[in-house]
């Protein structure tokens, strides 16, 4: 595919514009919502500086807690800012970030949390688009008619029929958005929505794994993203089972 597009003396590079456009797109959809379900939009505008700021820390942590080896033998990686960022390091840190500006405002992070998730899996399905632009996060060799050939990309191998990992994965992504936004407009209990992204996620993440040939680091014939993803999928179905029933049980000892 190609990912430079000179104009001029500019390059303009596509994975950075689908990446911009994803938040984008993800910051319109959450402000066109949270005037339907009544929340403040100056407080979203807040998560949304908050979630950036957490999410670019966290892809970038998340990579040196995994290509520490590596660093350790060329420390120069620690200021290659070109590459290493990991995708669930992002989600993590933008959550985190997300719900101590929360607890600052003394508002629910779990409605602004149900809000912000399916804006998030659109985000991540324009992403993979720029991944697919750039060549990165690239699937293994195949000779199914489904298979793309790279031919100028710096990471996936040039020449050679892969599976189109990142097409899968945005795929994915764009149907997990929908799913939520379905599910959302049943005004599910505080947390659900949430919680069900991470379920889907984590589970699609898991299995899109074993189609991905590019290093990720690895723990026994897991990846380093299956094992967060499992930890990623119990946490949702904790709090898809249990939350509701503790937020009942507060409001019954409030009154």
């Amino acid at each position: 595919m190609f990912n430079d597009i000179p104009i001029g003396p500019v390059t303009i590079h596509m994975y950075g514009i689908m990446i911009a456009l994803g938040f984008l797109a993800a910051l319109g959809l959450c402000i066109r919502r949270s005037s339907r379900f009544g929340l403040d939009e100056n407080i979203l505008w807040g998560i949304f500086y908050c979630a950036v700021a957490g999410g670019l820390i966290g892809t970038r942590l998340l990579y040196y807690i995994v290509e520490l080896p590596a660093i350790f033998q060329n420390p120069s990686l620690l200021w290659d800012f070109k590459n290493g960022y990991v995708v669930y390091g992002g989600i993590i840190g933008g959550v985190l970030f997300g719900y101590f500006y929360c607890r600052r405002k003394k508002v629910s992070f779990l409605v602004y949390f149900d809000l912000v998730m399916p804006a998030v899996a659109l985000a991540q399905g324009l992403g993979r688009l720029g991944c697919f632009f750039a060549g990165c996060c690239y699937g293994r060799e195949t000779d199914a008619w489904y298979g793309i050939i790279f031919r100028n990309s710096r990471f996936a191998p040039n020449n050679i029929k892969l599976i189109p990992t990142q097409l899968i994965s945005s795929a994915g992504d764009f149907l997990i958005c929908g799913l939520l936004l379905i599910y959302a407009a049943r005004r599910p209990r505080a947390g659900r929505v949430a919680s069900l992204y991470l379920m889907l996620y984590g589970v699609g993440r898991f299995f899109v794994e074993f189609l991905r040939n590019d290093y990720r680091g690895s723990i026994g014939w897991m990846s380093t993203s299956q094992l967060i993803s499992i930890g990623i999928v119990a946490a949702g179905a904790v709090l898809f089972a249990v939350l509701p029933g503790a937020l009942k049980q507060n409001q019954r000892g409030g009154k």
